[in-house]
């Protein structure tokens, strides 16, 4: 398969990798999700430009691949601010977004605070729906955490919450490494007040096995997001735009190039 070759840009600062796949009219970026990459939707890339229609944008985000880490701790509109950077370095007034988790969650800030920039968005297993708090959880967290900062017992701590976090599913955040700070920002931010604000019209798309972002929050995004629909993958997980590639692949297809943007 064709690897992408990446190139470095300055924006905001910053030196970001990316690369342009095609040199069709319709401008689209594609931004991936938390850990990930430009190859992340590489495959997309390669499947959707066979239509020779789009000029694909992917970029390893600040802190990701082969980037500049963020200077701070940043949240999820500094994320925003800055694939608004790229947009204007590389001269694009306006682009469709796709989007896949952390990166749909970039999308909902695009879409709600720089819609002039956003023609449509697809965003699959969006993150950016808070989830209902564990009381249980938590307390046992909490109790942990005291038995553990008692003499003697400190020694424990460290490997004790170790194993705590990867049985809370909390493995990112343990991985982040000096993203920690940012992590913590992002994964803290209720976007649906940003969700309700989208202007753009969007599509939305599910696997219905998806245990890091559930199908219950997709359905609160078509619910909240005033132009929306959502398409549900059977039988896939929380990657479903690549379980479900071809399939994927056609739906943002027909949904860029119909001028309502209706599923098919």
């Amino acid at each position: 398969m064709l690897e992408p070759k990446r190139e470095i840009l300055a924006v905001d600062g910053l030196k970001i990798a990316c690369t342009v796949h095609g040199n069709g009219p319709t401008a689209i970026v594609a931004l991936h999700g938390w850990g990930g990459s430009i190859e992340s939707f590489w495959p997309v890339a390669l499947q959707l430009n066979r239509t020779g229609r789009y000029s694909i944008h992917l970029l390893d985000l600040p802190g990701f691949g082969e980037s500049d880490l963020p200077p701070v701790a940043w949240d999820v509109p500094a994320y925003a601010a800055l694939v608004v950077g790229y947009m204007t370095a590389r001269g694009l007034e306006s682009a469709h977004v796709l989007g896949h988790s952390f990166g749909g969650r970039i999308g909902l800030v695009l879409g709600a605070d720089y819609a002039g920039r956003v023609n449509k968005l697809v965003l699959a297993n969006s993150a950016g729906v808070p989830n209902p708090g564990n009381p249980l959880r938590d307390g046992i967290v909490q109790a942990a955490k005291t038995v553990l900062s008692l003499p003697g017992l400190r020694r424990l701590y460290e490997p004790v919450r170790r194993r705590a976090y990867e049985q809370l599913g909390a493995t990112d955040y343990l991985e982040a490494g000096p993203l920690r700070e940012t992590f913590l920002r992002v994964v803290g931010q209720d976007l649906l007040p940003q969700a309700a604000r989208v202007s753009r019209p969007t599509l939305l798309i599910w696997g219905d096995q998806d245990r890091d972002t559930p199908l219950w929050q997709g359905r609160k995004l078509e619910q909240t997001i005033p132009d929306a629909g959502l398409v549900v993958f059977e039988g896939a997980g929380h990657f479903s735009y690549l379980e479900r590639l071809p399939e994927y692949v056609r739906l943002v297809d027909h949904f860029l190039t119909t001028e309502s943007g209706e599923m098919a």
